[in-house]
């Protein structure tokens, strides 16, 4: 396994959804982020972070039975999968994938191992795992686009 690119302990929600704030600021653009670990491990606080972060008011649901909820934050969409109740990766094709992805679309995907071969490659994966009360975030950019924002991300933190 890659060494992570940059590794944060985040102690509590709060922490949790300021972090997911400021990496939200990182995909101007658009991009895909994919979230691992374990049932309980602060993926869906992160996302809640991020979609307020960038000016989403409402309440954030986890996708959870829906497989994906949609979001217009600026003019920008943003698309948050929640792919853990997934039977099999070709269903994925018939809520339409190919469309939660492309160019200025921000795509959030919880349980991206889910839907392995359908699914098209992260610019950032975020391993999140439990470490007593804290958590444990691994960052591991994909391509430019997650290098620029992990770059960016480290900036701030610093």
């Amino acid at each position: 396994m890659a060494e992570p690119a940059l590794e944060l302990r985040i102690e509590g929600e709060v922490a949790m959804e300021a972090l997911g704030a400021r990496l939200g600021r990182c995909f101007p653009e658009g991009g895909s982020v994919y979230l691992r670990g374990d049932l309980g491990a602060g993926k869906t606080t992160l996302v809640r972070g991020l979609l307020h972060g960038l000016g989403y008011p409402g309440r954030v649901r986890s996708p959870t039975y829906t497989l994906v909820e949609p979001y217009e934050i600026g003019g920008h969409p943003v698309r948050h999968l929640d792919l853990y109740r997934l039977g099999d990766p070709e269903e994925l094709e018939w809520i339409g994938v190919r469309e939660l992805f492309g160019e200025g679309i921000l795509s959030l995907v919880e349980w991206p191992e889910r839907g392995a071969g359908v699914l098209p490659p992260p610019d950032l994966e975020i391993r999140i795992r439990h470490a007593g009360e804290a958590r444990v975030l691994q960052f591991f950019p994909h391509s430019s686009r997650g290098e620029a924002a992990l770059h960016q991300l480290a900036a701030e933190d610093s």
